[in-house]
C-alpha cells in the first residue's frame, strides 16, 4: 500500500495559499498584525500600549518599543512563575531555553499553545507540504521519520510548565499519532545526555526503514557516524536504502555538505533548509535549485527590519516586510503569537528577491568580525570555507574565527580555529584560498587587506578532534540544538578553546 499517496491529499491545499505570497504579502502580514494585536489588548503589555487605540501599522510602531531580551526579561520571569496575560492571554507553560545576553547565561522564550500550533507545528507542516510538491515520487510516509531533539526540565515549581530545547517542547506537545512513524521512542528523545541518546537513537533506529531525517546538521551528523560505527556499515545506504529527505536547520549546512554526501550517496536523497528558531518558525526552502529560504508570512509572527549599518543608532531606521530592499543585510525584528512584541531576535538576514520574499540567513547582530571595518558576516565565511574546501579538497567539520588586534610585531589579522574532517593537503593553500575567497565576497574585507595595510593574512590553527565537542560539553551544551559561535568580535571563546586545543 502506498500510504504516502493516501496522505498527499491532506498536504496539496497548502501550496494554493502558499502561493498568494507572490501578490498579497502585506495584506497577508497586516492581518496576521491586527489578529495579534486584537488577542493581546487585555494583556498586561496590550493595556500599557494602548492596544485598544491600534489600527495601522504607524499606530502600533507609535505605540510599541523595538525591544530585546533584556527589555522583557522581568516580564517573562513572572510569567515563567504562573503569572497571567502579562504578554499573551491566559497562562504561557513552556520556555524554549536558548543562549544567553551579556548579562544572562541564558534567555527563556515563552511558547505559547498558540505559537506552538500556528507557527512551529504550521512550520512542520508547510515543510512536508512543499517537499511533496516538490517530489511526485516521494515514499515519504511509508517509513519512519528519525527525529532529533534536545531536553527539557521543570519550570520553576509551576505545575505542568517546562523549559528547555525547542525541539523537546515540540516532542513533548507532538500529536501522539506522530509516534507511529517517529523515531526514536520520546523517552529516548528527550534525554539530557547527548552521548547515551547518540547510543540508544542508534540502536533504536538502525533496523528501521527511516525516510527522513530532522535536525541540527552537526548533531544529526555524531549520530548518523556512530550508528555506521557499530553497524559496521559504509554509508548510511546500506542501513535505510529508501532514505529521501533530511531536514535540517540551526547552523548553516555548507561545512557538513560533503561529509553527508559521503556517507549517503543515494541519487534520490533530498536536503532541505528551515529555519526554525525559540522565537519562531520564518522560513522554509520551497526550491530545491535555490538555497533562499521562503519568508513564511501568514503564520503567528509579524516581521520587521533594521538595516545593519543604523543597529546601533539611537533611533535606527524600522521597515515593515514591504519596505525592505534586496541586498541589504538586516537585523530581523518578529511580533509574535507567544508574547514577543517587536523583539530584536539576533539573526540577520539579506533578502534575495521580493513577491515572494526570499532571503538568506546573513550571521548574528552579535556574530561577525567588524575588528577594522571589514564587516565579516557569517554567509561571507560559510561562502569562503566552501571554496576553499573545493580548491583543496578539504572537509571543514567546526570553525571558529575571532581578530587578533596586535602581536608582537604590531600585526592585525583575523584568527581562525578549524576542525577539519579531512584535512587539505596543504594547509598554508587552504589558508590562502580562504583569505582570496574572502577578499572575492567582500568588498570591506579586501580594503583592509590591501597590500596587507591593516590586516595581515589571515592565520589558519588546526583543531585536534574532538575539541569543539569537549568545549561544549565542559558548557554542559552538547547536543540538542547547541552551537558553536562561528564569528566573534573579541578573543573570549577562542582563547577559551585555544586553551584547550592541545
Amino acid at each position: 500500500m502506498n500510504i504516502t499517496r493516501l496522505v498527499r491529499p491532506i498536504f496539496t491545499p497548502r501550496i494554493t495559499k502558499i502561493e498568494n505570497y507572490d501578490t498579497a504579502a502585506e495584506e497577508i502580514q497586516m492581518k496576521v498584525l491586527r489578529t495579534l494585536i486584537a488577542a493581546a489588548k487585555d494583556t498586561e503589555w496590550g493595556r500599557q500600549h494602548n492596544f485598544k487605540n491600534v489600527e495601522t501599522y504607524e499606530q502600533f510602531v507609535a505605540a510599541c518599543p523595538v525591544s530585546d531580551y533584556d527589555a522583557l526579561k522581568g516580564f517573562i520571569d513572572r510569567m515563567r512563575h504562573g503569572e497571567r496575560n502579562v504578554l499573551w492571554p491566559g497562562r504561557v507553560d513552556w520556555y524554549a531555553k536558548s543562549s544567553g545576553t551579556t548579562s544572562d547565561k541564558s534567555k527563556f522564550i515563552p511558547v505559547s499553545r498558540q505559537g506552538l500550533k500556528d507557527t512551529h507545528y504550521a512550520g512542520g507542516f508547510d515543510s512536508v507540504s512543499l517537499y511533496l510538491h516538490n517530489t511526485p515520487e516521494s515514499r515519504l510516509f511509508d517509513g519512519r521519520s528519525l527525529v532529533l531533539g534536545g531536553s527539557h526540565a521543570p519550570n520553576y515549581n509551576v505545575r505542568h510548565s517546562l523549559v528547555g530545547d525547542l525541539s523537546a517542547i515540540l516532542i513533548e506537545n507532538m500529536n501522539p499519532l506522530v509516534n507511529y512513524v517517529r523515531v526514536p521512542s520520546k523517552k529516548t528523545a528527550l534525554l539530557a545526555d547527548f552521548e547515551q541518546k547518540r547510543e540508544r537513537i542508534a540502536r533504536e533506529a538502525m533496523h528501521r526503514d527511516v525516510r527522513s531525517l530532522s535536525g541540527v546538521p552537526s548533531w544529526m551528523l555524531s549520530v548518523l557516524d556512530h550508528m555506521l560505527e557499530i553497524s559496521g556499515c559504509e554509508t548510511i545506504d546500506e542501513l535505510w536504502p529508501r532514505l529521501e529527505v533530511f531536514w535540517h536547520g540551526g547552523v548553516a549546512f555548507t561545512p557538513y555538505r560533503e561529509q553527508y554526501r559521503r556517507i549517503i550517496r543515494s541519487s534520490r536523497m533530498h536536503y532541505m533548509e528551515t529555519y526554525n528558531a525559540s522565537e519562531g518558525f520564518f522560513g522554509i526552502q520551497s526550491d530545491p535549485a535555490d538555497k533562499a529560504l521562503l519568508l513564511m508570512i501568514d503564520y503567528g509572527v509579524f516581521f520587521e527590519f533594521i538595516p545593519m549599518n543604523e543597529l546601533d543608532k539611537e533611533q535606527p531606521t524600522v521597515v515593515p516586510l514591504w519596505g525592505v530592499t534586496p541586498g541589504q543585510n538586516y537585523a530581523m525584528v518578529i511580533s509574535t503569537s507567544s508574547g514577543l512584541w517587536r523583539y530584536l531576535i539576533g539573526d540577520t538576514v539579506r533578502f534575495t528577491q521580493t513577491n515572494p520574499y526570499k532571503f538568506i540567513i546573513s550571521g548574528r547582530t552579535k556574530c561577525f568580525i567588524n575588528a577594522f571595518g571589514e564587516e565579516l558576516m557569517m554567509d561571507n565565511a560559510e561562502q569562503g570555507l566552501a571554496r576553499a574546501c573545493d580548491a583543496t579538497g578539504a572537509e571543514v567539520l567546526e570553525y571558529t574565527a575571532a581578530p587578533v588586534f596586535m602581536d608582537a610585531e604590531g600585526h592585525c589579522r583575523h584568527q581562525w580555529l578549524v576542525e577539519f574532517a579531512k584535512e587539505p593537503a596543504d594547509k598554508s593553500v587552504f589558508a590562502q584560498m580562504l583569505d582570496k575567497a574572502l577578499q572575492d565576497i567582500n568588498s570591506d574585507y579586501e580594503a583592509k587587506r590591501f597590500k596587507n595595510i591593516t590586516l595581515q593574512p589571515l592565520e589558519l590553527i588546526t583543531a585536534r578532534s574532538g575539541l569543539f565537542n569537549d568545549w561544549l560539553k565542559s558548557r554542559g551544551k552538547l547536543g540538542g540544538q547547541h552551537k558553536v559561535p562561528r564569528l566573534s568580535n573579541d578573543r573570549k571563546i577562542i582563547d577559551e578553546l585555544l586553551a584547550m586545543n592541545v
